[in-house]
């Protein structure tokens, strides 16, 4: 197996976008996968890009992707990272794409002197919470998700 993991460039965006919507699927929220070609582009290269990526291939076919973003923890005082996806492909799976993908935000973020890297875990998924935990992810059982979108964000914004 060749694994090549490298930071996503614009003429990866359609096989982005393709495990984006295989992601959606495996966590059963396709319905609001909404993810363009457009909005993730202008996300990640236009001026005021707020996100960066990372894609994994085996064998010159895509397997995985990261996403993720600056962050900081104000009780703590730590900059960081922020991990918003990582998915891998169900036949990649156990042959070290996630890992390889983690170690290289894990480098990013040593190299930028970032102290910290935080994440979402959907609490059914426990083999991503096992995988996570052996790798030496701590949980915060406390904090709950919140977000503010559409409708309420416009009420919000008004």
């Amino acid at each position: 197996m060749n694994l090549t993991i490298r930071k996503i460039e614009p003429t990866d965006l359609e096989s982005v976008i393709s495990l984006i919507r295989e992601f959606a699927l495996f966590e059963d929220l396709s319905d609001v996968c909404e993810v363009t070609t457009e909005k993730l582009s202008v996300a990640m290269f236009a001026d005021g890009a707020v996100l960066e990526g990372l894609a994994a291939f085996v064998d010159d076919k895509p397997a995985g992707y990261a996403l993720f973003f600056p962050n900081f923890s104000s009780f703590r005082g730590q900059r960081g990272l922020y991990l918003d996806d990582i998915f891998v492909r169900q036949e990649y799976r156990g042959q070290g794409v996630g890992e390889g993908l983690l170690k290289e935000i894990a480098r990013l973020a040593a190299s930028r002197n970032l102290e910290r890297i935080d994440f979402l875990v959907l609490d059914w998924n426990k083999p991503a919470i096992r995988f996570y935990e052996k790798l030496g992810a701590a949980v915060d059982g406390e904090e709950r998700h919140f977000k503010f979108t559409d409708d309420a964000l416009d009420r919000l914004a008004s």
